[in-house]
């Protein structure tokens, strides 16, 4: 089964990112349509943002201001858009290592 996640890891605490929301979205004609979105668990997992998509041009847009805002943290990436490519072979699982100031990503397993 494809499909598409993530999780978020808040890189500062070393603790998972708990309730920053997040939407996927796909490029069709120019614009991007929502197909899912989600909010971080306890575990900062995303896990049902879209089962089956269709191959294509994704992106998922984290809102990490408002996480980052609550704790009393300021950041300079409000919103982080990671843009990628699904061939709709396997499941993409696209982790995200976030800090204040900083972020990285990559294609977990």
């Amino acid at each position: 089964m494809s499909g598409i996640s993530t999780h978020v890891l808040d890189t500062v605490l070393g603790k998972p990112a708990a309730g920053i929301r997040m939407t996927l979205e796909r490029q069709q004609n120019g614009s991007w349509n929502p197909v899912g979105e989600g909010i971080t668990d306890a575990d900062g997992r995303c896990r049902d943002l879209t089962e089956s998509p269709a191959p294509g041009t994704y992106r998922l847009v984290f809102a990490t201001g408002a996480y980052l805002g609550a704790q009393g943290r300021n950041t300079i990436y409000p919103v982080i858009v990671v843009t990628f490519e699904f061939h709709g072979d396997a499941h993409f699982h696209l982790p995200l290592l976030l800090s204040d100031n900083s972020y990285t990503t990559y294609r977990g397993s």
